[in-house]
């Protein structure tokens, strides 16, 4: 029987070749290794995943077009106006306050009355003052009387001391005399000299004690020069402080510092008042004055000088800034403006004006019109939208100057671009809005 050829390999010469494993495979990493890069993987995955669940991370919250409000940014004239809200007060009000305080006696006024200048208004009493004056009276007249007894003291030394020296003067004089006639006489043998060294003697005595009562009349001349004008004052500022002490008393009584018209006065008879307490107003007849609170926003803008326009009983008034206050409360500070040449007749206390007030010149500026939503961001992001009207985008922008109607862009926006200017409550975390119909 003929034994069959061999049948050639199907496979070929490949099929017998050894298959090597690539240094990279898998199964020759530990398996710690493959753990760590199978955990990579799926985190990336789950990654991946959450995007295309969540989208691009943007906080997104839908709004119907017709709950907004939008204005277009344009190229125009920046008319720097800011409103004012004012009311007329007295050009100047007195304040009349209790010095000593007391017990309200009486009330010779009422609010509203036109008093003159040192007319009483108010009488009280004060026991404890009264006592208190009485008192500070006594010590300073014995103060007083000391000084004066001081004074009289040295006026009295300086008479003596001048008297003591004429004494002298005179004894010298006497003796020289006597002493000459004694000269002639002992020369003819007619009086004796013990008579004539007893009158020699006492010349000697007095012409040695002038020079020492002399220095003593200086030395007390000196003296009293040097005392006098201190003594002088003492007693004057003592005069003067038992004036004060009289004026206590007297200020119990209290007058109208000014003539006007009484604005305040809020007592009643048998009611205490402390010292320092209010107890009147008085208004001189100098005519009215505007006062405005201004935001504080504009407090570095706003000076003394600038011009605003109110509406006063439906005339339109010309006013000046007089003062600024730079004090700050509740956010605001306050200005004093000032009437011009002419100014309107029958202003009334507390009316309210309203009118604007200009801190500069009209420029060409990039504009947006006012809104309420600078009060929640501040001017330093906006929504801005879309062309195709169908969202809005929130973008950080920089404004500058701010009128009652008018902001001025800085940076962020360009001409034609449409913004979102109605209230920004609750859109402070959002970054994208969907328009809806």
């Amino acid at each position: 029987m003929a034994i069959p050829a061999p049948q050639p390999s199907i496979a070929g010469p490949a099929m017998d070749r050894r298959i090597e494993h690539s240094a990279w495979s898998l199964r020759r990493w530990p398996l710690g290794a493959r753990i760590g890069i199978a955990a990579v993987i799926i985190g990336t995955a789950c990654l991946l995943l959450i995007k295309l669940i969540a989208g691009t991370g943007e906080r997104t919250l839908r709004l119907p077009l017709e709950q907004i409000s939008t204005a277009t940014v344009s190229q125009g004239l920046f008319r720097d106006l800011i409103p004012l809200n004012a009311r007329v007060v007295p050009r100047e009000t007195v304040y009349v306050d209790a010095i000593d305080g007391g017990r309200v006696d009486r009330i010779y006024v009422e609010a509203g009355d036109v008093v003159a200048a040192g007319q009483p208004i108010i009488a009280l009493s004060n026991t404890n003052l009264a006592l208190q004056v009485i008192q500070q009276e006594s010590q300073l007249n014995q103060a007083i009387s000391q000084l004066q007894q001081n004074e009289i003291a040295l006026e009295q030394n300086h008479l003596v001391n001048e008297r003591g020296l004429a004494e002298i003067d005179y004894k010298i004089l006497n003796l020289q005399r006597a002493m000459e006639r004694r000269e002639t006489l002992a020369g003819k043998g007619l009086v004796s000299r013990e008579q004539r060294d007893e009158i020699a003697d006492e010349l000697a005595y007095y012409r040695r004690l002038k020079p020492i009562q002399s220095d003593s009349s200086r030395r007390q001349s000196e003296l009293r020069a040097r005392l006098l004008p201190a003594i002088h004052d003492q007693l004057q500022n003592l005069r003067g402080n038992l004036t004060v002490v009289h004026d206590k008393l007297d200020s119990l009584v209290v007058r109208a510092p000014v003539s006007g018209r009484v604005t305040a006065l809020d007592l009643k008879v048998g009611e205490n008042r402390a010292p320092g307490d209010r107890l009147a107003e008085v208004t001189p007849d100098s005519g009215m004055k505007l006062v405005a609170d201004i935001d504080e926003f504009y407090l570095s803008r706003v000076r003394t000088g600038q011009t605003a326009t109110v509406e006063l009983n439906g005339t339109p008034t010309d006013l000046t800034v007089r003062r600024v206050s730079p004090q700050v409360r509740n956010g605001q500070f306050q200005i004093d403006l000032d009437f011009g040449a002419e100014r309107p007749d029958a202003l009334v206390a507390g009316a309210a004006a309203q009118g604007r007030l200009r801190l500069g010149g009209d420029t060409d500026a990039l504009l947006l019109p006012n809104g309420q939503f600078i009060e929640r961001t501040g001017g330093d992001w906006l929504f801005v939208i879309a062309a195709d009207g169908q969202s809005a985008q929130r973008r950080q922008v920089r404004l500058g100057r701010r009128s009652i109607e008018q902001l001025e862009v800085l940076d962020g926006l360009a001409p034609g671009d449409r913004v979102i200017t109605s209230d920004y409550t609750g859109l402070d975390a959002v970054d994208r809005i969907v328009l809806t119909r």
